[in-house]
């Protein structure tokens, strides 16, 4: 054991004493039964919508439990952080309403950001070296390299343990000589972990498990010769979770090996234990099997393609809820979304992520908004994905309002369901607007091979006797009364039973007013879509074809 002059010589001076933390984060003065919840995202990586659907546990249990959520971003790792990815942790809890209670510069347990909290963890790590519960570990890479390969070779478990670990057990006079000699060390746990040893513990959604128990003395401070002491993600949680104050902490079930350890450095810290509850990842259906949502191989896995693609924020929290708790699924969504979530009701297997359930269920909703509401909706969206949009979406906003009125509304039994995410505005919705729509040449194959100068002499006659009326069937007879004229059956009876005596049938003949309109073979009502365009526009497109 070094004498505590020695160990107290290794941290700064004036460094507080444990003491001086509990104090300035003194426990939180909350309800009883009240949870306080953290999300600890790396900035490694942009954020998996894995971590949103925690997130959206965490914040649902807090708040409905009269806790706290906080948002603690973990970046020990500062070698491997992406430039942009904190600022993405917040646009993307911002989109989907679930903004924790304490982060950045917010709340009265920061700083929020690991790496600023170097004199807490240095304080720490000192008293775990004072009480002998951590040790100096200078060992090379190649030593620790060495260890792992004749580890390998004899078909033992890897890792820094019993005669193994080769510091553990260096005397005093050892360890002062390599530091006399400058040579760089990290600081390692003592475990008190024995071969063959089990530990149990509750999970708050598993119930009671049971876990090999932890025998590697593994590194709680990293090198000292780098410029920011900072630890590992094991020691900082601890420390962190503790003068947080947060008592349930909701992860993926990849860390369920790791309890164990953190129990041990806990109980070694004199702290309370947490409650854990390890969610199942969410999957993805391939083929036959399945498999975790990967960033690397998945779109969908990045929080930020629902952000770009525009998906409306409450219907994802409705599908992310009915994951989480497969009873909400059955609920409307207004009530699903006021429904605490249970981590009693959480499943131990992989919910999967299905795009297009989640369309249809993002397409129920936008069928269920106002016209005002989608415009306001989509020219937020658009404020930073569609500059042009915005511009023409403000230039003409009464356009814009008798578009989303064609076959919706609360009057339409069966409303349009093609705008299930506000980038589906411009294709399902662009044509209606002149600056976005590009006019259709005679010729082009949409207008399904009908000769050319058939169309040419249609579209004509179509648009010098054109009347705006405002009844379907009175506007429609605008192109019946041209049926004959021009060669195309009045019906596609007559036009199967003889094809070769017409150009096509009525149906044909409207086809080609509608591409005209609408630069697509399908569209909602016509006549409503002319009615909304109006005459001079509707003019200006059929005219492009003669």
């Amino acid at each position: 054991m070094l004498d505590r002059a020695v160990v107290d010589a290794l941290f700064p001076s004036g460094l507080p004493e444990p003491e001086h933390w509990e104090k300035q984060y003194p426990p939180r003065q909350l309800p009883d039964g009240a949870k306080v919840t953290r999300l600890g995202p790396s900035p490694t990586g942009f954020l998996h919508i894995g971590g949103l659907y925690v997130g959206m546990i965490d914040r649902d249990i807090s708040t409905h439990s009269g806790g706290a959520y906080l948002l603690r971003v973990e970046d020990t790792d500062q070698a491997r952080e992406v430039e942009g990815a904190v600022e993405q942790f917040g646009r993307a809890f911002a989109y989907f309403g679930i903004q924790p209670d304490e982060e950045g510069e917010r709340g009265d347990y920061g700083p929020y950001f690991q790496s600023q909290r170097e004199a807490v963890y240095l304080t720490y790590v000192r008293e775990l070296l004072r009480q002998d519960k951590a040790y100096l570990c200078f060992a090379t890479k190649d030593e620790l390299a060495d260890i792992t390969a004749r580890q390998q070779a004899t078909k033992l478990p890897t890792g820094y343990y019993g005669r193994w670990a080769i510091w553990r057990d260096k005397s005093a006079e050892e360890v002062q000589a390599k530091l006399d000699a400058g040579e760089p060390y990290v600081v390692r746990f003592r475990s008190p972990g024995k071969a063959g040893e089990r530990v149990g513990f509750v999970d708050a959604i598993r119930g009671q498990l049971e876990h090999e128990a932890n025998r590697n003395d593994v590194v709680v401070l990293k090198a000292s010769d780098s410029e920011l002491r900072l630890p590992t993600y094991h020691f900082a949680h601890a420390v962190d979770d503790h003068l947080m104050r947060v008592n349930l902490v909701i992860r993926g079930e990849e860390w369920i090996s790791s309890v164990p350890t953190h129990l041990q450095l806990f109980d070694a810290l004199g702290f309370e234990r947490v409650e854990y509850a390890h969610i199942a990842p969410l999957m993805k259906q391939q083929g036959g099997s399945r498999r975790k949502l990967s960033k690397r191989k998945d779109p969908e896995a990045s929080v930020d393609f629902y952000i770009e693609a525009g998906f409306p924020a409450p219907a994802v929290q409705y599908y992310l809820r009915g994951l989480a708790n497969g009873r909400l699924a059955e609920l409307p969504l207004d009530e699903a979304l006021a429904t605490p979530l249970s981590l009693g009701d959480c499943g131990v297997a992989g919910p999967l992520v299905d795009l297009v359930k989640l369309e249809d269920i993002a397409a129920d909703y936008v069928a269920n908004l106002s016209g005002e509401d989608i415009l306001a909706l989509v020219q937020e969206w658009a404020a930073t994905h569609d500059a042009t949009l915005v511009d023409v979406l403000t230039a003409e906003r009464d356009l814009a309002l008798r578009a989303l009125t064609v076959e919706r509304g609360p009057e339409v039994a069966n409303p349009r369901k093609d705008l299930r995410k506000w980038s589906d505005f411009r294709p399902a919705y662009g044509f209606f607007f002149a600056q976005l729509f590009e006019l259709v040449d005679n010729g082009d194959e949409r207008l399904g091979g009908v000769d050319p100068k058939v169309v040419s002499a249609f579209a004509a006659d179509f648009a010098d006797n054109y009347a705006d009326l405002e009844d379907g069937g009175e506007w429609f007879n605008q192109i019946r009364g041209l049926l004959e004229k021009h060669g195309f059956a009045p019906n596609p009876k007559e036009y199967k039973k003889n094809p070769d005596a017409f150009h096509g049938s009525v149906r044909e003949a409207a086809q080609l007013i509608r591409v005209a309109l609408t630069g697509s073979t399908k569209s909602p009502d016509l006549h409503a879509v002319a009615r909304t365009l109006g005459q001079d526009e509707v003019l200006r497109r059929v005219r492009s074809l003669v």
